[in-house]
């Protein structure tokens, strides 16, 4: 997988993978797409995002999970 829009800068919000070298990470992207389901409120919030970063960040995020097992906690019966 290539990703040419994601990069990682030590000097640059500690490391965290960004889009493009702007100060917006990967992980900001992933929360804006979860906050704004319509994508014309993400566009307008975030006009500097384009098409192929958004899809890259969401690609980025599901490549770092991959072969992981997360623990979920599980609910008491009411």
């Amino acid at each position: 997988m290539a990703f040419d829009r994601i990069t990682c800068d030590p000097g640059r919000l500690n490391g965290q993978p960004c889009i493009r070298n702007l100060r917006l990470t990967v992980r900001r992207v992933v929360e804006a797409v979860a906050l704004y389901a319509d994508r014309g409120e993400l566009r307008r919030q975030y006009p500097e995002l384009q098409n192929e970063d958004i899809r890259q960040a969401l690609e980025h995020a599901a490549a770092m999970l991959d072969d992981k097992s997360l623990a979920v906690a599980e609910r008491s019966p009411a």
